[in-house]
């Protein structure tokens, strides 16, 4: 069943490439054929001049043996071209199907998937591949192609001399299957070992200034290297049981010791005069066209199971669910967002969202409180659409969420949080993302209400300075420079999830400015954990356990005595102390 997936998995991959392959598999079997007529040539030129004396037609053999020679040179490199342009066109169109799938993908994906992760499959995996497009088909068409030839001959010549021919392969064959029986198996288990020892790796490097400050370096090390030597363990248990069979079976199946072993059961046939010296000639030339496909099939065959694998997990990652946008799309006619009894889910089994019923109307300032984990974060992404409600609907401006195009609803809301995503590319390109056109006075503009520009101009290249190439911005840098982003995409409705989280004190009070004039003709949805900030919002939500258990503007939730009481009440003592 594993195989029929696997298998499967590389087929739907291939299949844009699937035409070009097969025309590489049909050069190549003319290829192997022609690769068989030299070695045909040496019996036949044996015959010629042993049996017949007839040195003429051996001359004419040669010519034709040689012209086969020159007639597989150009085929083989002709199907190595097909196969080779077949993999570049083959990953280009495989990259871009994985970057159209992540385009639909519900945003929430990316800060669950690693960046890590999402490059090991677009560029290792599809590597992986190469080997099966580029070589694996022609190969097999080779080794299925070279031994039916041979055998055919073998046949007309003589049939007694089959056995003896096949008999180094199928001797190799017989060690080779003691060791692949649970090959599959044993190759997950490397994996499953290889990211145990990545993990562990990646979580040493990750922890080493946690490991500076507190101590702990020498059980971090050890650990470290505990993994090591456990991955060492399982690869030595896993491979000495089989280096016995394998040495065995490809030093049985080496063209010298098929020649040598064809050699000897040929000699004892001609002594017993079942033979002649021709056919024991043809026993000599021939049983290798038998072995040597094998032997290159199995060097392979790392690489077609690192394949496979690979194909599994881009298949995985195409068929990851999409966000569902209907095929008729509408455009909202007002700002007004409204949450009508939403419960969200990250793992399909529990809700961290109940019954959300929420309402946010046009140039209104709507503020998220409450303790870590109480959920606010998450309803703030249903409206940007980083995922889609389990149940229950968003609408903006009267119309649900996934009947408006991606382009639309986010020309309506732009976002700022506080995991900060800037792209390896100029900090003019960086802010200018949502508006591409946007002229430099504009991107200096925002930088300027952002508190950024002054920075930026400090850089040796100012705003054409590369990010991720020696540049190193602070937290509140790189927070500014999305506040700018979002400030010059201009959309009606804003969504913030302590936009202001990074900044230092001598910015943030202007910053806090910069940031009330700008949404102050806009919808607003905002997280806030300094309750201070949100003291004049139009409505403050105060969230528990994934529900709004108040709501209201700040007077009336303080004099409540509930829930918002008890976190201003805290805040106000610790201003205090």
């Amino acid at each position: 069943m594993r195989e029929t997936k696997t298998s499967s998995a590389v087929s739907r991959l291939i299949k844009p490439v699937k035409g070009s392959l097969i025309f590489a598999c049909v050069v190549q079997f003319f290829a192997a054929i022609a690769g068989v007529v030299p070695f045909l040539a040496v019996i036949e030129i044996g015959k010629a001049l042993i049996a017949d004396g007839n040195s003429a037609r051996a001359v004419i053999i040669a010519w034709v043996a040689a012209g086969a020679l020159a007639l597989r040179l150009i085929l083989i490199l002709t199907a190595s071209v097909i196969t080779h342009k077949a993999d570049a066109d083959f990953q280009l169109i495989l990259r871009r199907q994985i970057a159209q799938a992540m385009t639909r993908v519900p945003l929430h994906w990316f800060s669950s998937n690693s960046a890590g992760d999402l490059k090991k499959t677009m560029q290792d995996d599809v590597k992986a591949l190469h080997v099966i497009v580029g070589h694996v088909y022609t190969a097999i068409v080779s080794a299925v192609v070279t031994p039916i030839c041979a055998l055919a001959y073998l046949i007309y010549l003589n049939p007694w001399l089959v056995p003896a021919a096949i008999l180094p392969a199928a001797i190799g064959m017989a060690f080779f299957a003691t060791q692949m029986g649970d090959a599959k198996a044993q190759m997950d288990e490397y994996n499953k070992a290889m990211s145990r020892i990545n993990a562990s790796a990646l979580a040493y490097v990750q922890g080493i200034s946690v490991i500076k400050v507190f101590g702990g370096s020498d059980q971090a090390s050890d650990r470290f290297v505990k993994t090591g030597h456990a991955f060492i363990d399982e690869f030595w248990n896993w491979v000495k049981d089989k280096l016995k069979a394998s040495a065995l079976a490809e030093m049985i199946m080496a063209p010298m010791t098929s020649v040598l072993t064809a050699a000897g059961f040929g000699l004892a046939l001609f002594t017993l005069g079942w033979i002649n010296a021709i056919e024991v000639l043809a026993l000599c030339v021939l049983t290798p066209a038998f072995t040597h496909p094998f032997l290159v099939l199995n060097f392979m065959q790392h690489f077609i199971m690192q394949g496979k694998d690979a194909a599994e997990r881009l298949v995985g990652l195409l068929e990851t669910p999409k966000l569902e946008v209907s095929e008729i799309t509408r455009e909202p006619e007002s700002t007004r967002v409204e949450f009508a009894g939403v419960c969200a889910t990250y793992d399909g089994q529990r809700d961290v969202l109940s019954d959300i019923e929420l309402v946010l109307e046009p140039k209104t300032v709507t503020a998220l409180v409450g303790p870590s984990g109480s959920g606010k974060t998450t309803l703030s992404r249903l409206l940007p659409r980083f995922f889609d409600p389990r149940a229950g609907q968003v609408t903006l401006g009267g119309v649900p969420l996934s009947e408006i195009a991606p382009d639309i609803l986010y020309s309506h809301v732009s976002f700022v949080f506080q995991d900060v995503r800037l792209l390896r590319a100029t900090i003019r390109d960086n802010v200018a993302m949502a508006a591409p056109d946007a002229t430099q006075e504009d991107i200096e503009r925002v930088a300027k209400a952002a508190h950024i520009h002054d920075r930026i101009l400090s850089l040796q290249q100012g705003y054409d300075t590369m990010l991720g190439e020696g540049t190193s911005l602070s937290g509140g840098e790189t927070q500014r420079i999305t506040i700018a982003r979002a400030m010059l995409s201009d959309t009606p409705i804003v969504v913030l999830d302590e936009a202001m989280a990074f900044a230092d004190a001598e910015n943030s009070a202007a910053l806090r400015k910069a940031m009330a004039d700008w949404t102050g003709a806009r919808t607003v949805l905002m997280i806030a954990h300094d309750l201070s900030s949100v003291i004049n919002a139009d409505q403050i939500c105060v969230m528990k356990s994934g529900r709004i258990v108040e709501r209201g503007q700040h007077e009336a939730l303080v004099s409540q005595g509930g829930l918002y009481a008890e976190l201003w009440g805290a805040m106000v003592q610790r201003n205090v102390a």
